[in-house]
């Protein structure tokens, strides 16, 4: 009998405050900035895009287009839906 599997998804793994953290500092680490989007875009699904949407007053097409690998979001919808993640950017000296 074959095993059925299914393809690796993070958000599924992004259940506490601390994985989702730690997460999103290895991203900002990388300096890429698609790469960042697109971790960012992890983290919203796995709050529920429909609820962050809500919160952000963003559409669910917008937060899946801005947050794609190919998506380019702008510095309002960032900063909208980190304060939805209760999260905020910190300046500090490279």
């Amino acid at each position: 009998m074959a095993s059925e599997t299914k393809p690796f998804d993070i958000a599924e793994s992004l259940t506490t405050d601390a994985r989702i953290y730690a997460y999103l500092s290895e991203a900002f680490e990388t300096n890429d900035a698609a790469f960042i989007a697109s971790a960012i875009g992890d983290v919203v699904r796995s709050r529920n895009i429909s609820a962050m949407a809500k919160e952000t007053g963003l559409s669910r097409e917008t937060l899946y287009n801005a947050l794609s690998k190919n998506g380019n979001p702008t510095l309002g919808t960032m900063l909208s839906i980190m304060t939805a993640l209760g999260l905020r950017l910190n300046i500090q000296a490279a």
